[in-house]
């Protein structure tokens, strides 16, 4: 979708919103949209919202929008951006599917926000695609999708595919857009307008890096967590991991004292039992399966370790999660 838009013929974008989709994420996609129509006085971009029965959603913060259309009217779209948030698994049908796949038939540009990677992924629209997601649910939807080409990037954009992480990296990736459709002077004005520092590139990480969030560079550091959160299934020893960053088995003990508050062995356990909850809520996983994905020997010890780090045992806190979010 690089082509110039022309103010006679204006992009339309469709944005499908399920149950418990993220608000943050949808308003930043459309709001980019609305001022390069206020900065340039021409209706450029047009957008709609679209449910599958065409009946309000609720989005996570409580708020109810009425949209636009039924999947069933849907006027021609060039684009459709798929909103969710959290449940993501929850809204996944058969129905949605077919939708989806029919105007992929129809070849209109797909994308997702936050989570919605995941609904198109499910719906098989993913193969062979490079695609985001937000960070919580990288795990989970990389060990459910493993043909899926799957970052860590802010957004995506890959052929008629367009994904980002959700949160306010919507707006970057309808920046991004602007300046292919419209020009680099108009992105930037936009940016100005929503007094944004500056356009994130798609390279900008999801989260915010270690040694930004130490206020210090500390390399050695850096890179041996970088190196934990590469080995989850199969973590690696800690006299490995000090050969692998170039540092003493001591002084890299001492730079997770000194930064991190604890030693690089409870570091790299809390850091496993995190990815481990995400998995456990986000899938239907067997908790042995989940347990060996984090780098637990078996369910009895995983089960130990979660519960003296959570205070709940990983079964009790799936049912609890289910009782508290059921499936429509």
């Amino acid at each position: 979708m690089t082509a110039p838009i022309k103010p006679d013929n204006p992009l339309r974008l469709g944005f499908l919103v399920v149950p418990n989709y993220s608000m943050i994420a949808f308003t930043s996609a459309i709001e980019p949209l609305r001022m390069a129509n206020q900065l340039s006085q021409q209706k450029l971009y047009e957008w709609l919202t679209v449910t599958l029965d065409g009946e309000p959603v609720q989005a996570s913060n409580g708020i109810m929008i009425q949209p636009d259309y039924a999947a069933a009217d849907l006027p021609k779209l060039d684009m459709l951006f798929v909103c969710s948030g959290i449940n993501v698994a929850d809204n996944y049908s058969k129905p949605l599917a077919s939708f989806l796949n029919k105007l992929s038939r129809q070849h209109v540009d797909l994308g997702a926000l936050c989570t919605g990677t995941y609904l198109l992924a499910k719906s098989g629209l993913m193969e062979n695609y490079r695609a985001t997601i937000h960070w919580e649910n990288l795990a989970s939807t990389r060990d459910e999708f493993p043909r899926l080409q799957l970052t860590d990037e802010l957004y995506e954009i890959d052929r008629d595919r367009y994904t980002c992480a959700g949160g306010t990296a919507p707006m970057d990736m309808m920046l991004q857009l602007i300046n292919e459709t419209c020009g680099s002077t108009l992105s930037s004005n936009i940016s100005e307008q929503f007094m944004l520092s500056r356009v994130r590139d798609k390279h900008d990480r999801q989260r915010t890096p270690l040694h930004l969030k130490l206020g210090t560079s500390q390399p050695k550091l850096t890179e041996a967590v970088s190196l934990m959160e590469a080995n989850v299934e199969e973590p690696i020893t800690l006299d490995e991991l000090s050969s692998l960053v170039g540092v003493s088995r001591r002084q890299l003990e001492r730079l997770f004292q000194k930064y991190l508050n604890c030693v690089p062995t409870r570091y790299y356990m809390d850091l496993r039992l995190r990815q481990a909850r995400l998995m456990l809520l986000q899938t239907d996983k067997p908790i042995v399966d989940v347990a060996m994905a984090c780098g637990f020997v078996s369910a009895p010890h995983f089960s130990k370790c979660y519960r003296d780090y959570f205070g709940i045992p990983p079964r009790e806190e799936r049912r609890r999660h289910k009782v508290e979010n059921p499936r429509p």
